[in-house]
């Protein structure tokens, strides 16, 4: 296969804003003509972006689903593409309006409306991860000794990615954004989202809606979010026992924090630091919330910390090109699949390493798989096809003796737990996914029908989304690790 090109669509749906971009990816062949073909994504080019459009809601709780898809549909004609055109991409619903009730049921409406293969997503960790790329600190942690943090800080959450050489450390988010507080230009407090209200009289600030509040005020409330988070992050507080910085956290602290050389702000609130400072109540209401003062209340404090501040590549599209641009991996060539079975969306995936005294030692893989199966029937549908994805690692220069034996245990141990399923689906890191699908076919018959994928870095744990093949011999994949928090290795690049 020559070098090709994919065309994959971004999404995102925020607190405040709604963005769309149109990429395409590059993939070329990265092995020698004697290897087994292996393809990677070489280039990523932005083809268009949308503009700017608030988030539609129906109330407080509920999202317009009708208005966001006038504005995918517009913004698909205004690109010229369609959504059979699409090979790949992400829909994400993000900060405060992953919280509206109709949240997830949009996500799914969206991803299935938006093209063959659109994956749905959501979660604050990766959400940060896909800001981080799209702003550019992944890429800029390659440049530097130390850790480089993107804060990606919208209207109703910050999203803290830390990254090391090109790695995520992991991801903290806070409840910190422009919208939490909403004022007019008199001072007059709109409304006070309730997800900042812990932190408020936990630092004791008594404020609601109706209340009049003074410009004073409300730079002392930014000033003390953004201390509590860069004081977090430079490691300059003890997390255990500091009570106001708990109250700020959506989720958790990570294990440890590396020393950050650099750190950077994405998001709407990157894009405030650019403009004007505001110096009165109706600079700072300009549009009805805190925005303009929390972001140049942060640009303000960093000269007080060890840590360079540098400009994001992105700011406000940050999320959204980190979802067109950077979610989409590509699957080994030696896939065995059935494309009718594609694509497949949100699979949960449960993960084994192979070890080699399993497979020579008479019960250790027998006894393995079983527990695996069953965890997998009492986490999930049973009847389900697939039920879940098994992620197989480990299983260096595999002999052909031992893959079948592979191939006996695991066909026996998944038709004893999952009788009812007609599809069994297997992620192998190594090159095998070709022989060894097609020794479980052998042994499966008709059914469960098998996709065996390879070249694939996946946690137990993580979700991921198969879409349709790409000439035939490859699967563009998307994997979503949900929570990242406390993994200092393991994420896939």
């Amino acid at each position: 296969m020559h070098n090709q090109w994919i065309t994959s669509v971004g999404l995102d749906i925020g607190t405040s804003t709604t963005k769309m971009v149109i990429s395409r990816l590059k993939l070329v062949r990265s092995s020698g003509a004697v290897s087994l073909p292996r393809f990677e994504i070489a280039e990523r080019e932005l083809l268009y972006a949308s503009p700017i459009y608030s988030t539609p809601l129906k109330s407080g709780d509920e999202i317009n689903a009708e208005h966001i898809w006038e504005i995918v549909t517009h913004e698909y004609k205004q690109a010229g593409i369609r959504p059979a055109d699409l090979k790949s991409g992400a829909v994400i619903i993000t900060g405060e309006t992953a919280n509206k009730t109709n949240a997830r049921q949009i996500l799914h409406l969206l991803a299935e409306r938006s093209g063959d293969f659109v994956v749905a997503t959501a979660g604050a960790d990766l959400e940060g991860l896909l800001a981080g790329k799209g702003a550019g600190a992944e890429r800029r942690s390659m440049q530097i000794r130390g850790a480089v943090a993107n804060i990606d800080i919208g209207g109703g959450t910050a999203n803290a990615a830390i990254f090391q050489r090109g790695k995520l450390i992991g991801t903290v988010t806070f409840h910190v954004g422009g919208r939490l507080i909403q004022i007019d230009s008199n001072g007059v407090i709109i409304d006070v989202s309730p997800s900042i209200r812990p932190w408020l009289r936990t630092s004791g600030y008594n404020i609601k809606a109706g209340d009049t509040v003074s410009f004073t005020l409300i730079e002392e409330i930014c000033m003390g979010m953004c201390h509590c988070m860069m004081d977090y992050l430079a490691g300059q507080i003890i997390p255990e026992h500091d009570e106001t910085l708990r109250s700020l956290l959506n989720g958790e602290l990570l294990a440890s924090m590396p020393p950050i050389g650099e750190w950077m702000v994405s998001g709407g609130i990157g894009l405030l630091m650019e403009a004007k400072k505001p110096e009165s109540l109706a600079d700072v209401a300009v549009h009805h919330d805190i925005g303009p003062l929390l972001a140049h209340t942060w640009k303000e404090l960093s000269a007080q910390y060890p840590i360079r501040l540098i400009r994001a590549d992105q700011t406000v599209k940050a999320t959204v090109i980190g979802a067109g641009m950077q979610s989409t991996e590509i699957s080994g060539a030696t896939v065995h699949l059935d494309a009718s079975l594609l694509p497949i969306r949100n699979l949960p995936l449960l993960g084994l390493d192979v070890t080699t005294q399993m497979l020579e030692q008479t019960g250790l893989l027998a006894d393995a798989l079983d527990a695996i199966m069953k965890s997998g029937a009492s986490l999930f549908d049973r009847d389900q096809s697939p039920p879940f994805g098994l992620a197989l690692s480990g299983m260096n220069d595999l002999t052909y003796t031992l893959l079948q034996h592979l191939a006996d245990r695991l066909h026996a141990s998944f038709v004893q737990h999952f009788p009812a399923s007609e599809t069994m689906v297997v992620i192998c890191e190594t090159d095998i996914a070709k022989a060894l699908g097609q020794s479980l076919t052998k042994r499966c018959g008709q059914r469960p029908k098998v996709i065996c994928i390879d070249q694939i870095r996946v946690e137990h744990g993580d979700y991921i989304d198969l879409g349709e093949p790409i000439s035939g011999i490859m699967i563009p994949v998307v994997v979503k690790t949900l929570a990242f928090h406390n993994r200092a290795e393991g994420i896939r690049q």
